[in-house]
């Protein structure tokens, strides 16, 4: 147990000389963002994710078969976003910090034009309204994931939990594993349940626009953050080696 709470505060609170300097902390918070646009994007925008693209391809299938429900949208924004995240990813290559500043910009924009959008059209989110919701928050979110995927620091993906969880389980040390890095992979699972939690307890309760503009607010803040941190030119902000 006390490796794995030197393991979280490693995370949340981590040594700026390390290979990976402030990209730990900076992460969970887009992991918050996660889940607060997709808890709005799943309960208010027809049971679709705008980050989660398995379950949209999963989702698309079960529409092919004639159930209610379609995903295309969300996944051709997504992908649209991570071609714009890579090609950001691919100009910035020799610095981690300029790379995350400019997708933390490029997403807050995204996420920024969705409040307006939330604010200027009401609830329920229908029509012209409900696609462009989709199409902003899921052009913002695959340029993240992107950008995460590029600066590749473990178990922090932003987006997906999968391989997260299941290194928590298979690397236990119930099993006899060396339970390497469980802090850090709980942490991110802790960071993505609050933004959902959040998000959902707000769209429940009858403020739908709520998730987004906290979404909003959490991605200038990290934007500032990343902005004062990419004048840097420390370890961390160099490329990883190549494999």
């Amino acid at each position: 147990m006390p490796d794995m709470l030197r393991d979280a505060w490693a995370t949340l609170v981590p040594d700026m000389t390390d290979r990976h300097g402030p990209l730990p902390p900076l992460l969970l918070a887009l992991t918050v963002v996660t889940g607060l646009v997709d808890a709005v994007s799943y309960l208010q925008l027809g049971r679709v994710f705008v980050a989660n693209m398995t379950g949209n391809v999963v989702f698309s299938g079960f529409a092919f078969a004639g159930a209610a429900g379609f995903s295309l949208v969300a996944l051709a924004a997504f992908a649209t976003g991570a071609l714009l995240g890579g090609l950001l990813v691919h100009r910035t290559h020799a610095h981690r910090g300029r790379m995350l500043q400019y997708a933390l910009l490029a997403e807050t924009v995204c996420v920024a034009a969705a409040v307006i959008v939330t604010l200027v059209s009401g609830t329920p989110f229908v029509g012209g309204a409900r696609f462009t919701l989709i199409v902003l928050l899921a052009l913002g979110l695959g340029v993240q994931n992107a950008v995460s995927r590029a600066l590749a620091v473990p178990d922090l993906t932003t987006t997906v939990l999968t391989l997260t969880i299941t290194g928590i389980a298979a690397d236990s040390h119930l099993i006899g594993g060396a339970g390497n890095k469980t802090g850090r992979r709980v942490v991110s699972a802790c960071a993505m349940l609050l933004g959902a939690a959040v998000g959902a307890l707000a769209v429940l309760n009858g403020h739908p626009a709520l998730p987004v503009l906290l979404a909003a607010v959490i991605l200038v803040v990290a934007s500032a953050a990343a902005t004062v941190l990419a004048r840097a030119e420390a370890p961390w902000t160099r490329p990883l080696a190549r494999k």
